[in-house]
Parts: C-alpha cells; sequence; structure tokens
C-alpha cells in the first residue's frame, strides 16, 4: 500500500486560529509533512468559544450554534489548503480534526470533555470522511483524555542517544519525557498555563493578540508573593496522570488570585508585572516539572525541545534555560518538525492510526486501563 494523504487540524488552547497539517503517512506510520496552514478563526467565533470556556446562560443552544460554526470554519481551512496544493476531496483518506475544547473535567463523576467542531457537519462540506472525538475513548477508559501528543511524540522523536522532553507550550504547557530506553515508559501530562493567561493579560491592556517576544513581561518584574499565591493550586500539587485547559485557568481564576493576593495587604502590582509573574509561574511550573521526572545517571544526556507557540516566546524561553541551566534547550524544528505544527500533525496521525486500526499506548500517560483506537470516524458518503 502506498502513502496516503492525511489532513490534520486543530485550534488548541491559545483560541486564536486553526492549525493544519497534510501529511503523507505511508503504512508503517512513518509520516512527511507536505504542507501547513494557518486558518484564522473569525472573532465572532472566537468569543463564543471563550464565552463557552465559562458557565454562563443558555449554554446548550450556544454550544450546538458554536459547534456547527467551527466545523464550518474547519471546512473552508481545508478547501484553502487542498486548492492551495491543487488536490481535491478524492486525494485525501481522511480529516483528523481535534476541535476546540471548551470543556474539560477529568475529575467530574462521571468524567467528561467537549469540544466544538460537528465532524458530520465536516465530512459533509467537504466530502471527506473524517476521525473527530479523540479523547473520548480515553476518558471511557478512565484515563484523562489528555494529553495525547506523546503517542506522536514517541513514535517520531524517540531515540537511544538522548533522553528528549517535548515541551508543548501553547495556551495550556504540557510535557513528554521520551527515555533512551524503550523499556522505559513514556510519560507526559498537563504542567499548568501556558500563554493562556498571559495572552489574556496583554489583551486587556494592551489590546495585542499576545506578548510577542515575551517583551512586555520582560519590561517588568515578577511579583513573588502572588506567585507564591498561584503556586500553591491544588494543581501543581498534584502528581500525574493529570490535565487541565484554559476553562481551569481562566481569567476569573487569575482575578481571585489577584483579589487574595489584595485582601492579604499586598502593594497593588503593575500591569506588567503581573504579565512578568504569569511568564514566571509558566516557566517554573514547566521547569518544575521536567525536573521531577527521574534521572538518576544523567546518561545519556537530556535535551528539551519546546513546540507551540510559546516556542516564539524568547523571553519564556531563556527564563527556562536559565532554570534548567544543564538541559539543551532547542524548538522541534532542530529534530524534524516545525514547532507550529506538531499539534496539527498528531492528529493526522491520529486519523491514520483509527483507519488502520492502530491503539496508541497512552496507559503510562493519561491513565486508560488499555491502549484503544481513538476516535469516532465519519465516512464521506
Amino acid at each position: 500500500m502506498s502513502a496516503e494523504r492525511f489532513i490534520g487540524v486543530l485550534s488548541g488552547t491559545s483560541l486564536d486560529a486553526l492549525d493544519l497539517a497534510l501529511v503523507h503517512i505511508n503504512k508503517s506510520g512513518t509520516i512527511s509533512q507536505l504542507d501547513a496552514l494557518n486558518w484564522k478563526l473569525p472573532e465572532s467565533l472566537q468569543q463564543q468559544c471563550h464565552d463557552l470556556c465559562t458557565p454562563g446562560a443558555n449554554e446548550l443552544v450556544r454550544y450546538g450554534i458554536a459547534d456547527r460554526l467551527f466545523a464550518e470554519t474547519v471546512a473552508e481551512g481545508v478547501h484553502t489548503l487542498l486548492a492551495k496544493n491543487k488536490l481535491t476531496a478524492a486525494d485525501i483518506r481522511a480529516i483528523g480534526s481535534h476541535g476546540q475544547t471548551v470543556r474539560h473535567h477529568p475529575d467530574a463523576n462521571p468524567a467528561f470533555t467537549l469540544q466544538l467542531g460537528c465532524p458530520h457537519t465536516i465530512s459533509a462540506l467537504t466530502g471527506i470522511a473524517v476521525v473527530g472525538q479523540f479523547r473520548q475513548k480515553d476518558i471511557a477508559l478512565g484515563g484523562e483524555g489528555a494529553p495525547l501528543a506523546p503517542a506522536l511524540h514517541q513514535k517520531i522523536f524517540q531515540v537511544a542517544e538522548e533522553q528528549r522532553i517535548i515541551a508543548n507550550i501553547g495556551g495550556i504547557a504540557n510535557i513528554t519525557y521520551l527515555p533512551a530506553s524503550e523499556s522505559e515508559p513514556v510519560i507526559g501530562f498537563d504542567t499548568g498555563p501556558g500563554n493562556t493567561l498571559m495572552d489574556y493579560w496583554v489583551q486587556k491592556h494592551l489590546q495585542h493578540d499576545y506578548d510577542a517576544n515575551g517583551d512586555w513581561a520582560a519590561s517588568g518584574i515578577s511579583d513573588q508573593s502572588l506567585l507564591a499565591l498561584m503556586q500553591s493550586d491544588p494543581y501543581f500539587q498534584k502528581l500525574p496522570p493529570k490535565s487541565t485547559g484554559r476553562e481551569y485557568f481562566t481569567p476569573a481564576w487569575l482575578q481571585q488570585a489577584l483579589q487574595q493576593h489584595a485582601e492579604a495587604g499586598a502593594t497593588p502590582t503593575a500591569p506588567e508585572n503581573i504579565q512578568a509573574t504569569l511568564l514566571e509561574l509558566t516557566a517554573i511550573t514547566l521547569t518544575d516539572a521536567i525536573n521531577a521526572i527521574p534521572n538518576p545517571n544523567s546518561v545519556p544526556k537530556r535535551s528539551v525541545y519546546v513546540c507551540g507557540g510559546g516556542a516564539h516566546n524568547q523571553a519564556l524561553t531563556e527564563r527556562c534555560r536559565t532554570l534548567l541551566p544543564n538541559v539543551s534547550w532547542q524548538t522541534t524544528e532542530a529534530i524534524g518538525v516545525h514547532p507550529d505544527w506538531v499539534e496539527a500533525v498528531l492528529f493526522a496521525w491520529l486519523a491514520w492510526a483509527h483507519v488502520h486500526g492502530v491503539a496508541p499506548d497512552l496507559t503510562k500517560v493519561t491513565g486508560a486501563k488499555r491502549a484503544t483506537v481513538l476516535g469516532a470516524y465519519i465516512p464521506a458518503s
């Protein structure tokens, strides 16, 4: 069987645009990326998604409408990517569409996760089979439903020459530990907020989509008492497997921390200092999580490879290097995949895995009872 083309799509926890990756995958699961596209979400849809991340009125109707609108936007992005590459629907085996998470509650009883982006609508509008709902089966088997990326990281990044840690800094940050020995388990979990709180704060005060290069944060000084208050959140003390989302680390979460800080008698903190504190929170919780991974012999060497939007935040990555001075820090481009496209490639690969009955083993990552084929298949016809 020759290589097949798949498209992977997600918007991630930063919630500003769709990332689409067009890939070739052969019968052994080896991936060759052909092209990628960043497709902006309409501002009205961005706002609808933001609103659905927190409790509000008439949620079911708003969810149903946003579910369809998000799927229509995915279909537009797919058509654009196909036209760009002079391809038709018949050239694509399947689309792997993650959707946009608006609620993720692995600790609820029973646990659940909700994503926008109706796969039936995507299939109807593109004429291509769609694999979606990737997290639900893992949760049904007792897992966290996240992170899923370690399955791909192990497939394409694990080597015998070094211990690798893939640090994905999107709206939420997560890590994957890839031991040099295949006899050791792969470990992966969400460490806490990545860009989500920093994005919110710079949008609120400077009306920028994000803090370019971390320049605004770098202009401030982190507030150590506020940082300590934030770090006291129970999520940071919880042991893996664990996962979280932007619906936990919300603007309301930040405002509550600021209110508690003020009620404790703290001097008001300047906005740029709060931004610096949020950057420090991301850097410390990420590097603390890496430090907690056992490394008794320090052989072979340990390296960190960064992907996601946070890979472009120079102030953040420099701070991480300072906190972990004996560890090499590079982006995933150094090992073959551009940092902006790793997660889109993930969902293309998960669509391939579903179509071919491959069950990624995430038992040591999510806590699921067993390996399972992930996703639900919506045929093109």
